[in-house]
């Protein structure tokens, strides 16, 4: 979804008036349990509450769901969890969509060689990295790469199909500004 064709919503919570991209979707199941929806792309009405963690899990605590959707519902398990995964999830299908579409590289020598040659767009880290590895890489960051130390090493393993991937490039390839949102709000959201 393009960021001009987002609207405005009310959070449940704050009741503040928000665009889309800051909000967190969750709809109703048929068995009426409340489901996150992260994409935006489950059918049904649906409400909307802030991108923190805190503020899903005021909602449950004060179940601002039932009054949103006006009916009891269920919430099962720790919702703001479960949001904070599929975030997390989101981005890391991002980076291996960047890998399929050839917009991405890991290893230390091939990321060094990407951003000497200025395609980067996103440098990751794995949260493990050694920090003389990272200082190495951070030296040659340009003003148009962004740094981000989300992920552990086995779920960039997972996100790249290979073992050991501890340092990343995505390149400046459509899928970089589309993880970068993502990554925005997983960091906001503080899960």
């Amino acid at each position: 979804m393009e960021e001009s064709a987002l609207t405005d919503r009310m959070c449940i919570v704050t009741r503040d008036v928000k665009d889309e991209g800051e909000l967190i979707r969750f709809v109703l199941s048929p068995a009426g349990v409340v489901v996150p929806d992260v994409a935006r792309r489950l059918p049904g009405r649906g409400v909307w509450v802030s991108a923190q963690a805190a503020t899903v899990a005021e909602a449950v605590k004060r179940r601002l769901f039932n009054r949103g959707f006006g009916s009891e519902v269920k919430v099962e398990g720790d919702l703001a969890g479960q949001v904070g995964a599929l975030l997390r999830r989101q981005c890391l299908g991002l980076c291996s969509l960047a890998r399929k579409a050839g917009e991405a590289v890991t290893g230390f020598m091939k990321v060094e060689e990407a951003l000497t040659r200025g395609r980067v767009r996103v440098l990751l880290h794995a949260a493990e990295a050694a920090e003389d590895g990272k200082r190495k890489l951070d030296r040659l960051v340009g003003p148009e790469t962004t740094v981000l130390n989300l992920f552990s090493g086995p779920e960039l393993d997972l996100a790249f199909g290979r073992a050991n991937v501890i340092h990343a490039a995505i390149t400046t390839g459509g899928l970089a500004g589309k993880l970068l949102e993502q990554a925005r709000k997983l960091q906001a959201y503080g899960a």
